[in-house]
């Protein structure tokens, strides 16, 4: 994949391009992580066809999205 956002929320993408995706998006993921989510638990949903790992891009954007925490402000010096 050329590191670009998908614009159809139901493509599904391997884990490389998923983490490549998430990162032009603006989320630092690599597919170790993605992988080590998998196995452990907390990572976005995907499925399986075949030996081949898919992440849809919709579930994954909102998984990413929901994991930020709320602005803050810097405290006044």
């Amino acid at each position: 994949m050329n590191s670009t956002i998908p614009t159809n929320p139901d493509v599904c993408l391997t884990r490389q391009e998923t983490a490549d995706a998430l990162k032009a998006a603006g989320f630092p993921m690599t597919a170790a992580t993605l992988t080590t989510k998998a196995s452990r638990g907390g990572g976005p949903t995907y499925a399986r066809w075949g030996k081949r790992t898919l992440y849809r891009w919709g579930d994954t954007l909102a998984w990413a999205e929901n994991r930020l925490i709320a602005p803050r402000r810097p405290r006044a010096a």
